[in-house]
């Protein structure tokens, strides 16, 4: 295996456990100590949705490192683009839903959508590397 291979699953890793811890510690910040801020409005809905696919996104950048690092050909750059765009995607979505219900600013709106966008595109990419692959 090549060292761009390794590199890319690692990458990949690194993002999913990043994600995935700060995606727990943010979900049981919110279940405990914002509670009177997430009784606001649909503080809560909101939180939880970036919560669930903050960890949705975690964990399927653990499970594509998984499949990157156990494939015998080296990912290439659409594998990469996917990893990039789910965790670029993530950050944008979930991250503009919680700035949303932390501080309420509105101008975030337009941002969440966008992060929707990246999540789609990095799924696409990562069905284009599973037929290239």
């Amino acid at each position: 295996m090549g060292n761009a291979a390794a590199m890319n699953h690692r990458t990949a890793l690194a993002w999913g456990a990043a994600l995935g811890v700060t995606g727990v510690a943010l979900g049981a910040f919110g279940a405990h100590a914002l509670q009177p801020l997430l009784s606001v409005g649909q503080n809560r809905e909101y939180w939880e949705t970036a919560s669930r696919y903050q960890l949705v996104h975690a964990a399927v950048l653990v499970g594509f490192a998984g499949w990157l690092r156990g494939s015998l050909l080296p990912p290439g750059p659409v594998a990469t683009w996917a990893v990039r765009l789910w965790a670029l995607g993530t950050l944008l979505f979930s991250g503009s839903l919680y700035l949303l219900c932390w501080f309420g600013p509105r101008f975030l709106w337009p941002v969440t959508p966008l992060g929707g966008l990246c999540l789609l595109a990095g799924w696409i990419l990562a069905g284009a590397a599973a037929l290239r692959a």
